[in-house]
């Protein structure tokens, strides 16, 4: 079943630029897979919000929930590091992105209804309380417990293909195997306490060594979301997550060096 669920996610997101003619592309996703009785889901309660949802929430027998990271493709990043306001790139990368995540979990619905299956379809955004900024289904926290990556300095999720991409999550009743959860951090700062790249970046002063403002950084987000607003809802930035060593890739961990 495991084999048939990250087929259906490469296939889909693969051909989707082609299908949906997006500007954006993305590299091949990464996906984990989380109990859904983790006692960690409760424990989300406490760290991110009392009202933070758990599986069975959404499905009364969940068993599963699958989460991926959908790496964005380097001129994507690339386009985002000069300048104060986010590049039409990035925004545009931004919107389509979620998009596709919305798509993807209908497709992953449907085809696993077709299965014999149940599950959810949850958006990738914007299911926020607007005024403490905390959403009550954080992907990048169940992410998180699914074994997908390690929170950097940044407050931003890096997997082993970086941190500059989105992160989706559906809940179902086929039960998969939990992937293994590595102990060891992915960021440098909280590995080696050196390189603060992300701190320098950030444009609004939201990000410091000691903590992170969530309502400086929405405030440029929603400046961005003015700038780029012919294209659509753009309230994000990014600054903090491009033009750093964890943009593409785990960071503590060596590169491969190819031989061809």
């Amino acid at each position: 079943m495991k084999e048939k669920i990250e087929k259906y996610i490469k296939e889909f997101v693969k051909k989707y630029p082609e299908v949906k003619g997006t500007e954006t592309r993305w590299k091949e996703p990464l996906i984990a897979y989380a109990d859904a009785k983790n006692p960690m889901f409760l424990e989300l309660k406490k760290i991110v919000v009392p009202t933070h949802g758990i599986p069975t929430d959404f499905l009364q027998d969940a068993k599963t929930v699958i989460t991926y990271f959908l790496p964005f493709e380097g001129e994507v990043v690339k386009s985002n590091i000069k300048g104060k306001e986010s590049s039409r790139t990035w925004g545009m990368a931004y919107i389509e992105t979620n998009r596709l995540i919305l798509d993807l979990n209908t497709y992953l619905h449907e085809k696993i209804q077709e299965l014999g299956y149940q599950s959810t379809i949850i958006p990738a955004t914007h299911n926020f309380d607007v005024e403490t900024l905390i959403s009550e289904w954080s992907h990048r926290h169940v992410a998180y417990i699914a074994g997908l990556g390690k929170f950097g300095l940044n407050n931003m999720f890096i997997t082993e293909k970086g941190c500059c991409g989105r992160v989706g999550s559906i809940v179902t009743n086929i039960k998969i195997e939990a992937t293994e959860v590595k102990e060891e951090e992915y960021c440098l700062y909280k590995t080696k306490a050196i390189c603060k790249k992300c701190v320098e970046g950030c444009i609004n002063g939201a990000l410091t060594v000691d903590g992170y403002d969530r309502h400086k950084c929405y405030e440029m987000c929603l400046h961005n979301d003015e700038y780029l607003g012919d294209i659509g809802v753009t309230d994000v930035c990014g600054k903090c997550m491009v033009g750093v060593p964890c943009s593409f890739r785990n960071p503590t961990n060596p590169p491969k060096i190819s031989n061809n």
